[in-house]
């Protein structure tokens, strides 16, 4: 009987869960996440369940890994300096689906070349500028994006690019075309910068992880949860690692699904980062027509129907002040708990924290700390970010010691941004810590950092709440407020017939807001959820059960809720999918856009079966390289026609090669 093992890396803790024969569930344990190096956290986590459970490292048949390393890193703005190849497109077209934005001020080439919606070359490459712009950035940035003008109808000048990228550089290259296969150059070319930007520390996790597994002495093969759910190999998530955004979304999908045989509900899953919202129809998670979108950034990658919020048991808790009335909001960026770091370094937290609460008047930056994390790359820093990282060096300071200067908070954040540095803050978590709901960190440097809070004083020049206790209610009731807003903007996005208002504003409306506190007046108003929810995550069981009690409905909370993620990573089926199009450049003339080039013929059923043959033969390929068995394959063919004098002609045809397997597992 093969045992799997399953690994969640989520932004606070770290699971690990032993599964024999996809049926049973052997062990589960955690253990907190390492930001600075997350192998760490993995080899404590699977150690941990190796001792509880009492099976030997040789048993392990087969490991698979689910995390939302690139999730949280898309969402919190961080990932490496790249260099973005920008071939046959103009300057306005930057700010097309905020490629501008997501920039963030590292070099660009717009580059003469690419083609034209039928795969011809419109304008030759411009080699000399290309060379110019990889000697100048070699040694600044951690790796390159490539999107040429119509590269899925042509790919040459992606290929003749990366081809000069490894030449001179030596570092990673991420090409569009190979990300995606539908038109939309500056959302393709968006989606190959952040992968290009994640490339890094994907590959630092997968190779570390597989380190510590051979050091304990698993050696078996390694799967990654890809953001549909379906698994990939270690090698191919290196390559990809976009696509392992909402990966541990995905995978909890899988496993709410296989915990509790739901097959209409609403999936809610709670980390310390994020809010995971997604909808299981007929058993079944829908994947995102648009393609998935993580924060503010909407990518070509296929990933499940899922809305991420920046809502999570680590959101920094902020102030707000509203004419006389005072209150707080949740996220979206995560913070380290105040809990958490006073186990660090226990006398400076607490030390500073009692400095402060002597101080008559509230400082800007009390309760708050910073330290740097240690093992990342900082290359390609400002002088005055490279500055700050020396003053903050390798231990836990008081966020005011460190700032001197209010230009400096410009700095922070770009180092924030980077990963090179954490801040420490008030969060949830600090707050479950004073109501007894969490006991797992330092209770009382998060009572000093919630009386902290609590001095601040709102318009009417009160304080805001000087009793740390109804403060930490406070905190943990706003929680469950942004939490049903997170599942109604869900349910309002999944509607059919939709509505004609945005989710987000539905949600929000008065009658809405009214409806789930039972207004009666003239009106008598009831609204609540059709479905049940799912709830996930370590501290589902803390928070859930006043979200569905607000939002009336019943909320399921399955025994291993808190390792879904872990379970899903090691349940779900190995799935790759090909697609490639047939054109008509002319009359009589089919055109099949290849890897190789454009490939004609006479009529469309022998172009139609080219396409099949070549998507067939790479989704087969694909699946192999996942370490999949008993591969099946399924066609799809979307073909475009139009009616031109009485008949019927050809315009256009996507077709879709999906090959599916179980992933191998290693004999003993």
């Amino acid at each position: 009987m093969a045992v799997l093992l399953g690994v969640d890396t989520g932004g606070t803790y770290t699971d690990a869960v032993l599964i024999r024969d996809e049926e049973e569930v052997i062990a589960s344990a955690k253990a907190l996440t390492t930001r600075a190096d997350l192998a760490l956290g993995v080899g404590d986590a699977v150690r941990a369940v190796l001792a509880q459970s009492g099976v030997a490292p040789a048993e392990i048949a087969m490991a698979s890994l689910s995390t939302t390393l690139a999730t949280n890193a898309l969402v919190e703005g961080q990932g490496g300096r790249v260099g973005l190849i920008y071939v046959g497109f103009r300057a306005r077209d930057l700010a097309a689906h905020g490629l501008e934005e997501a920039l963030r001020g590292d070099p660009h080439l717009l580059l003469a070349g690419g083609h034209d919606h039928a795969g011809a070359e419109v304008e030759a490459l411009d080699e000399t500028a290309l060379l110019a712009f990889l000697e100048t950035h070699k040694r600044t940035v951690s790796g390159f994006a490539v999107a040429s003008q119509f590269a899925t109808r042509n790919p040459a000048h992606e290929l003749r690019v990366a081809e000069l990228v490894a030449k001179v550089t030596g570092r990673p290259v991420s090409l569009s075309h190979v990300l995606s296969a539908r038109l939309n150059g500056p959302k393709r070319a968006l989606t190959a910068l952040l992968n290009a930007r994640l490339i890094g520390m994907i590959d630092r996790l997968i190779g570390r992880a597989e380190d510590r597994l051979r050091e304990m002495g698993i050696d078996a093969p390694m799967m990654v949860v890809r953001g549909d759910g379906a698994l990939m190999s270690s090698a191919q998530a290196r390559r990809r690692p976009i696509e392992t955004i909402l990966s541990g979304p995905a995978a909890s999908l899988v496993g709410a699904r296989w915990l509790t045989g739901a097959d209409h509900a609403l999936v809610s899953d709670i980390g310390g980062t994020t809010t995971d919202v997604a909808l299981l129809r007929d058993g079944r998670p829908a994947i995102d027509p648009a393609g998935a979108q993580v924060g503010p950034y909407r990518t070509m990658v296929e990933a499940v129907a899922m809305r991420t919020h920046g809502l999570g048991g680590d959101s920094e808790v902020h102030f707000i002040a509203e004419g006389l009335e005072a209150g707080v909001t949740l996220g979206p960026k995560r913070v380290l708990p105040v809990s958490l770091i006073a186990t660090e370094a226990p006398k400076l937290v607490h030390a500073a924290l009692d400095a402060q609460l002597r101080q008559k008047l509230p400082g800007a930056h009390d309760g708050r700390f910073v330290r740097a994390v240690p093992g990342q790359e900082a290359e390609g820093l400002a002088p005055r970010d490279a500055a700050l990282l020396k003053r903050i060096g390798t231990a836990v300071h008081p966020l005011a010691d460190i700032l001197r200067a209010r230009i400096e908070q410009g700095a922070l954040a770009r180092l924030v941004a980077r990963g090179l540095v954490q801040l420490a803050a008030l969060t949830p978590s600090d707050a479950s810590h004073v109501t007894g709901q969490l006991d797992a960190w330092d209770a009382g440097a998060a009572r000093k950092a919630l009386e902290l809070f609590g001095r601040q004083r709102g318009g009417a020049g009160n304080r805001f709440c000087p009793e740390p206790a109804a403060l930490a209610q406070i905190i943990i009731d706003r929680l469950t407020q942004q939490t049903t807003l997170a599942l109604l903007e869900t349910a309002f996005a999944e509607e059919d017939p939709g509505f004609t208002l945005p989710p987000e504003v539905l949600a929000r409306h008065l009658l809405m807001q009214r409806g789930l506190a039972g207004h009666r007046g003239l009106l008598r108003l009831d609204a609540g959820l059709n479905l049940p929810v799912v709830g996930l995550g370590a501290s589902a069981g803390s928070y859930y059960p006043a979200v569905g009690k607000r939002l009336g409905t019943e909320m399921i909370l399955p025994q291993h809720a808190g390792v879904a993620n872990a379970i899903g990573a090691v349940v779900g089926r190995v799935i790759m999918r090909q697609s490639g199009t047939v054109t008509v450049p002319g009359d009589g003339k089919f055109r099949v856009h290849l890897e190789e080039g454009p490939e004609d013929f006479d009529d469309p059923e022998s172009a139609l079966a080219r396409l099949e043959t070549v998507l067939t033969q790479a989704a087969r390929d694909r699946a192999r390289a996942a370490c999949a068995v008993e591969i099946e394959v399924q066609v799809s063919r979307n073909i475009r026609r139009a009616g031109v004098e009485g008949r019927e002609v050809f315009v256009e045809a996507e077709v879709t090669v999906e090959a599916s397997g179980r992933p191998r597992v290693a004999v003993g």
